[in-house]
């Protein structure tokens, strides 16, 4: 079994305005649910996590809730919502009270534009992330490399709530060595959180032009000696990796790229991690595809093409 722990779907013309930047027409155009089911059917992928995409518009709350409700392989929804905002516990309940609300497992806000590197250590965020955790959903945090530190201090500050660390933290995988210097760091000190996950995905875009699995390999090496297989888990960032890599391709990247790991190792980071963390129900075809080790039959190794965005 294999689950996706972070893709998005969009309709470009629905608000999603980054889109429009210089660089992304591969992507400016509506992803669907539709074409999730096939990328993944075809992936041997049992379920997925949809992940807001940069709206930040409260009307993509309900959409998504009913997309998945209408979607067996959507296991779950991570919601848009603004974490500084005064009435958080307000915005959740209303989340709550929306129909197929039973598939809301976390929320997130678009941490990475703000300027702040020490963005969550402000009082408002800080009380907004306790009524995330109060409500008993997961915060994913889509941060930069240089806002890592401020995570840590607000995981350790608040132990009730589950943190998800998206694309590593975008980690600035193109300038090698002297990225990996610069955030190893920083990622060791979050993950030596135990309420603290991370997913391997958006990684290929972080790599920039060129990349290869052997460049993703010493970033991903690192990831599993801090967080341990238990608390990693595998997303796509489909579509925004077709910037640099197709479904299959990124899925092929990260096999090769992971250290050598016992098969109870692969399960948790292809699937169970995801399950435990965002405590989600088993997709209906439990049994399909495999979790890890040598590329699926059919499965095409990855190929750079890259650029540098990931939602």
């Amino acid at each position: 079994m294999i689950i996706d722990a972070h893709h998005h779907l969009w309709q470009p013309e629905r608000g999603y305005h980054w889109l429009d930047e210089p660089g992304l027409a591969a992507i400016r155009r509506p992803f669907t649910p539709a074409d999730l089911t096939a990328e993944i059917t075809a992936a041997g992928v049992s379920g997925t996590v949809l992940v807001e995409g940069g709206r930040c518009h409260p009307d993509e709350v309900p959409e998504f809730l009913g997309l998945a409700a209408d979607t067996p392989a959507i296991l779950g929804v991570v919601a848009w919502i603004d974490v500084a905002a005064e009435d958080v516990a307000g915005t959740v309940a209303r989340y709550r009270r929306l129909p197929g609300a039973d598939l809301l497992v976390g929320v997130r806000a678009q941490v990475q534009g703000e300027d702040d590197p020490d963005y969550l250590d402000r009082p408002d965020v800080r009380r907004g992330l306790a009524a995330i955790g109060a409500a008993g959903l997961v915060f994913d945090l889509v941060i930069r490399a240089d806002q890592i530190p401020s995570a840590a201090r607000a995981a350790r500050a608040l132990p009730e709530l589950r943190f998800v660390l998206d694309h590593l933290g975008k980690p600035r995988i193109d300038q090698g060595a002297a990225g990996l210097r610069d955030w190893r760091g920083p990622l060791a000190e979050l993950a030596g959180n135990p309420n603290v996950a991370g997913k391997l995905s958006g990684l290929v875009t972080e790599a920039g032009p060129g990349w290869t699995p052997e460049s993703l390999g010493p970033f991903v090496e690192v990831a599993v000696a801090e967080f341990g297989a238990e608390r990693l888990m595998f997303g796509s960032d489909w579509p925004v990796c077709l910037l640099a890599a197709d479904y299959p391709g990124v899925l092929a990247a990260l096999r090769a790229a992971l250290p050598p790991l016992s098969a109870a190792q692969r399960r948790d980071i292809f699937a169970g991690t995801a399950l435990r963390t965002y405590r989600l129900t088993g997709p209906p075809d439990a049994a399909a595809g495999p979790a890890g080790g040598a590329p699926a039959p059919g499965e095409r190794a990855a190929g750079p093409t890259g650029a540098r965005d990931t939602a």
